[in-house]
Order: C-alpha cells, then structure tokens, then sequence
C-alpha cells in the first residue's frame, strides 16, 4: 500500500532582520537593515503509511508547526519534496483540503457567533456531504464527544473543552483520510482529554483515519501513537516505535514503595547507596532511581525488602519526558 504521506529532503527558511532596541534603534530599523536568513525546517523527510498515528514532538521552536503548515499547504516549502494523499499540498490546495482535517489547538474554525450546529450545516454544503452522511457521522461524533447539550449553543459561549472537541468533529464531518492535529489538548483537563483521546483512538479504529499529531503533553503521545517522531532544530533525531525507544533509551528505573511505618524511615539509608537515590512522596511513601547499567531491578527490590518493612511495591520506567528531554539536550540519539 503507498504511503499517504511522503515527504524528502524538506526545506522551509525564512528570511528576518535583527531588531534594534530603543527609539533611535526603530529609527535605524526603517533605513538600515541587517537581514539573517533562519532554517526552520532542514532537510526532513519522513513517510506516513494509511491507518498510522503519529506522535511529532520536539520544543518550542523545533519546526514541529512549520512542518505542519507545509503539510497542510498553508506554507510553501523552501525545497524538497512533500506528496500528501496524492496531491502536492501547496500546489493543489483547493482539491487538497477536501481530503484533510486539521485542528489547530488555539485557533477554532467554527463560526464565532453563530450555534454550532450552524457552523456544521455551513461545513456540510461547503464539503458537499450527504444528508445521510451528515446525519450518521453528527450522531456518532455527537455520542462519542458528548455535544448534544451544546450543539445550540454560540462557539464564543463554549469553554476551550468544549470548543475543541466541536473542532473534532468539524474537522471529521466530511471523512478526511488525513488528519493533522497541532495541541488540541491545549490547556484542556483531565476529562476533556479524556474525551479527546477516546474520540481519536474511535475514528482511528472505525475509519481508519490517518493521525499526525504533535503536542507538548508527551501522555497524548503514549496513549495514542506507536510510532513517535522527534524533531530538534529543524531536524529529525529520531523516528521509529515509541515502546522500542523506550527500551533503547530509558537509562533509569525507578521503584516506589510504601513502608509499613514511620520505624522504618531511619533505615532509608541503608539502601540508598551508591547510584540509587532516594526520594520521599509523602510520609510513608518513596521513590528509590536507579541507572540500570549499575543495579537491576530486582536487586534493589531484594535489598529493600531484606532491609525494610514495606507494603507495597510498585516498578516504573523512566517517564517519556526524561527520555526525551535528554534526547533534546544531547541533540542526537546514541
């Protein structure tokens, strides 16, 4: 099966001047520019198969939303070769757009003033969709996301929860195979995340929907994606499966455990020798990290119940954040 998305040796820079600062620096600024070119994207190339999510995560700045700008067509590419769904997403934006859906975390593309319901009906004739297509596919997104309390309600009446998820559903009314979705859990609690996810992982397994998602809330990342890519400087350091990352690079394990009582809080020291630290959650709870080149887990457990009355045991890997942030800093993937 092609890929839906292919993309090689992607370029985007932008052309900017140094700034000056001060009054008398605007001034200088109207005459005399010192201009500097900035490569936002350098080089990329990546390939997205039918049916797959993928997690793009990298820093503020990385080239995380230029790149989906570009694969979305809102922005030509400096060089290289981008193909989407069968068109060139620049060159051919009008047919394009009918094949994709994208949802900007701070940006709505619902109508500000008027009921959501309103906003779907004008999607519905600017996309050309069915009756019966509409009709199915409101229904179901309606009972998934939970709009029906609010399908008559003005969008600028709507929290950034509710918002967002009536952005879902605009953006999946007329059956995109393509998905692209930059923070849409932006700002959102724990339930309104929740209905998100739920929503996605639906869409993905039911219409098979291609998904590429980037996001700063790495947990969107493990709960949704297999395969994650990272982007650094306009480069990509790393693309392949999220778990065999985490096997490759996790460098840490952590256990928390639960002592029976404060008696045993004079004995921590015991087993906080050398490169396993040692750090207290609450009264009766800690967290013991250690490298695992040094120590296994299962020889820390057995000092910490050979040494400790505990109640319960509990073995973590290294959060993704950790992983990442590591990757970030060294630049490059050992």
């Amino acid at each position: 099966m092609a890929a839906i998305v292919e993309v090689e040796n992607l370029t985007k820079e932008f052309r900017t001047f140094r700034r000056r600062e001060g009054v008398w620096g605007a001034m200088q600024n109207l005459f005399v520019r010192d201009y500097m070119t900035i490569r936002a994207v350098d080089g990329v190339s990546l390939t997205i198969e039918p049916g797959e999510m993928v997690g793009y995560i990298g820093a503020n700045g990385a080239g995380k939303s230029t790149t989906i700008k570009i694969l979305t067509g809102i922005l030509v590419p400096t060089s290289g070769k981008v193909v989407a769904s069968g068109f060139v997403p620049y060159r051919d934006r009008r047919h394009y757009t009918r094949h994709i859906g994208v949802v900007f975390g701070q940006r709505t593309q619902l109508w500000w003033d008027i009921a959501v319901i309103e906003s779907f009906k004008l999607l519905k004739e600017i996309y050309e969709i069915s009756e019966a297509d509409y009709r199915r596919r409101l229904g179901v997104f309606s009972e998934i996301l939970g709009l029906k309390d609010y399908l008559h309600t003005p969008v600028r009446k709507l929290s950034l929860g509710e918002r967002m998820r009536c952005d879902l559903a605009a953006s999946l009314l007329h059956n995109p195979p393509l998905l692209f979705l930059d923070e849409p859990t932006i700002g959102l609690d724990v339930v309104a995340k929740d209905h998100i996810r739920e929503f996605l992982k639906e869409v993905n397994r039911t219409e098979r929907t291609t998904v590429m998602l980037t996001t700063h809330d790495l947990s969107d990342i493990e709960e949704l994606c297999r395969r994650i890519l990272i982007i650094d400087k306009g480069k990509i350091l790393f693309d392949g499966d999220l778990q065999k990352m985490k096997k490759r690079l996790a460098k840490f394990n952590q256990v928390k455990f639960f002592l029976k009582d404060r008696a045993q809080v004079p004995k921590l020291s015991l087993v906080a020798t050398d490169g396993i630290a040692c750090e207290r959650v609450d009264e009766l709870t800690y967290s013991m990290r250690f490298d695992r080149d040094q120590h296994s887990s299962a020889e820390v457990i057995r000092t910490l119940v050979n040494t400790l009355e505990v109640r319960d045991i509990l073995v973590e890997e290294e959060p993704i954040e950790d992983i990442v942030k590591r990757i970030y800093l060294s630049g490059e993937v050992a």
